[in-house]
């Protein structure tokens, strides 16, 4: 099964560094592919960004979605070690390398 991809603003964190998945656009693509949040469902995880030549290239990161009590909200846990650009990815698709690589600073 393909794993939703969902907007997520990477600013907004708990203090476990948990993505809170409460943004108008977490929402909104929640309710647009009709995924309900369950825990331990797994997510990719995506915002805008863009490359060093500033062209468009979305950020994107794995995470297991939970409802946080203390939050009142769901959450999601990523590897924020393991946040990468969509055209890093594609290359490393392409030269057949399926770890993610890490977003260019």
């Amino acid at each position: 099964m393909v794993q939703p991809k969902i907007y997520a603003d990477f600013q907004n964190a708990d203090r476990q560094g948990r993505l809170r998945l409460n943004t108008v656009g977490t929402l909104e693509d929640l309710a647009e592919q009709k995924v309900e949040l369950r825990d331990g469902l797994r997510l990719t995880l995506c915002a805008e960004d863009v490359d060093d030549q500033g062209r468009p290239d979305e950020l994107l990161v794995e995470g297991v979605a939970a409802f946080s009590a203390e939050e009142r909200c769901w959450v999601a846990a990523i590897d924020w070690t393991a946040i990468r650009h969509a055209s890093a990815a594609r290359d490393a698709q392409l030269n057949g390398v399926n770890q993610p690589a890490p977003a260019r600073k």
